[in-house]
């Protein structure tokens, strides 16, 4: 009589071989389903078919395989004397161990041009129920959805068993799996529906999902929220790796990955090589370049007493020149999307910063935010019909230069990272004054100009939303604002304009807006 009853089932074969072998030793007798017991008998390792035990065979194409009570009795029968004696009574033996991976339904969709046909018939339910069957009689069976967890349950069972909390934890991973197996399989499908979606907007070709799936899986404890009094933590999406990797310093906070998302999303919204400083959620600069070097600089002299403490991020490999350039000021955090191996031993040196490599993962589509009764979502502003000057209507007399019109589709676009009412100041593609969350679009005018001092002379104007009154239009001017852009559509337009002529002033209009709150 063996010492227990293992019964696989694994779509990923690997280890299996190593592991049944282990299993064996250790007084094992495995059940087989499929291709499992053909890869087990290839490798000379005494297995039963599942059918051996079922006394029933395979039906409609391998889609009923193992759900029979003889397979399932045996993983969920309790032990105790009534649930055993009825084992008995039915000739069906107890089943100590299930090792279950599932069809590849994931990995299936990812790929180009999957038919729904084809993705249907990658759900596993034969799988699933094991898995959940074993998961919930985990007082008495152990369950195995991962082959990084062979060498563990195989070393126990050669001990002499595995321990309850090995059990629970094991079965606790396994829920899990199920769970982000049926979100994929749902959000898949519901993806697939098409007549009754809410159709999409006249800008944008993609209607909003009728329901939303997500599984996050916790990746990291910070020691507080925005506050101490606050927990906070960041999730991932389960399945997906990490967008980013910490390479270097203490474990992020919640603040820094606030700022850092606004940061890395700003920088790659850039085709030239461009440095964001973020600092509680806004730019303090912002500026491209030739080379990532001198965007630094461009950027830092945006506003230097507020790069102190901020988050930096670049859209090229970080070279040495640039961490050069920041050896003197603190940061809170650097992100890339690669390093010279010179830059990053420089830039370890600064025993506070914290240094993070992006992984390459694509970001989704939809943004998410929590409110009292339900979350809201919306597609990421990623607009690029607006950002194209050429599409604009110059509505003043005056006609802006090549240059100015540059400086303007730069302002544009750092326009909409900057949180509303969202004034920037703009001169040789590099921020010199940003006016951000202001409740009137004239103080945001006029806390731009301070910040811009006298660089403010001769630069141009971006607002993220329409000028209401003529009065933001002055407070520019006498800040030395020679060009604006701004979406246009109040209802005093005209005054504006006027205004803008009457200074002698360059105004387009984007026919596009972009709060940010």
């Amino acid at each position: 009589m063996t010492s227990f009853r293992a019964l696989l089932s694994v779509s990923d074969k690997t280890g299996l071989e190593a592991f049944a072998h282990k299993l064996v030793a250790a007084g094992g007798e495995l059940i087989a389903s499929g291709g499992t017991a053909r890869k087990l008998v290839e490798a000379g390792i005494p297995v039963l078919q599942v059918e051996d035990v079922t006394s029933f065979p395979e039906i409609l194409g391998g889609r009923v395989k193992t759900l029979h009570p003889a397979i399932h009795g045996g993983i969920l029968a309790r032990r105790t004397p009534q649930h055993l004696d009825e084992l008995e009574r039915h000739n069906i033996r107890p089943i100590d161990l299930v090792v279950v991976n599932l069809y590849p339904f994931q990995k299936t969709i990812a790929q180009a041009n999957v038919s729904l046909a084809t993705a249907i018939e990658e759900i596993d339910i034969g799988g699933v129920a094991l898995l959940r069957a074993a998961a919930k009689n985990h007082e008495s069976v152990t369950v195995v959805c991962d082959p990084a967890d062979y060498e563990a349950v195989a070393d126990a069972f050669a001990a002499g068993g595995v321990g309850a909390h090995l059990r629970r934890r094991l079965a606790v991973k396994a829920f899990q799996h199920t769970a982000e197996y049926d979100t994929a399989i749902a959000a898949y499908l519901a993806d697939q529906v098409g007549d009754d979606r809410p159709a999409a907007s006249a800008a944008s070709a993609t209607a909003l999902p009728i329901a939303l799936h997500l599984d996050l899986k916790l990746i990291q404890r910070n020691r507080y929220g925005e506050n101490p009094h606050q927990q906070g933590g960041l999730y991932g999406y389960a399945g997906e790796p990490s967008a980013f990797e910490v390479l270097h310093g203490k474990e992020m906070s919640y603040n820094n990955w606030l700022d850092l998302d606004g940061a890395w999303t700003a920088a790659q919204d850039f085709a030239e090589p461009t440095v964001a400083i973020i600092k509680h959620g806004n730019p303090c600069g912002l500026a491209s370049a030739d080379s990532l070097e001198e965007a630094y600089d461009k950027a830092f002299a945006s506003d230097p007493v507020s790069a102190f403490g901020g988050i930096l991020a670049v859209n090229r490999t970080f070279n040495l020149a640039t961490a050069q350039r920041t050896a003197d000021l603190f940061l809170e955090v650097i992100v890339a999307p690669a390093y010279e191996p010179e830059a990053l031993a420089l830039l370890r040196k600064k025993k506070n910063v914290r240094i993070l490599l992006h992984s390459g993962a694509a970001t989704r589509p939809l943004s998410l935010r929590s409110i009292v009764g339900g979350v809201l979502v919306q597609e990421l502003d990623r607009s690029e019909e607006d950002m194209n000057p050429l599409r604009w209507r110059v509505v003043s007399r005056r006609q802006p230069g090549p240059e100015q019109l540059a400086d303007l589709a730069f302002a544009w676009r750092v326009a909409r990272h900057v949180k509303s009412n969202a004034i920037v100041y703009v001169k040789d593609c590099a921020t010199v004054g940003v006016g951000a969350g202001q409740m009137s679009r004239v103080d945001s005018v006029m806390m731009a100009g301070h910040k811009a001092g006298e660089r403010s002379r001769g630069a141009v104007m971006a607002s993220d939303a329409f000028f209401p009154f003529a009065d933001g239009i002055e407070a520019a001017a006498k800040h030395g604002i020679l060009a604006i852009v701004q979406p246009g559509g109040s209802v005093r337009d005209d005054e504006v304009i006027a205004k803008v002529d009457e200074l002698g002033l360059v105004m387009c209009f984007t026919g596009a807006r972009h709060f940010r709150h």
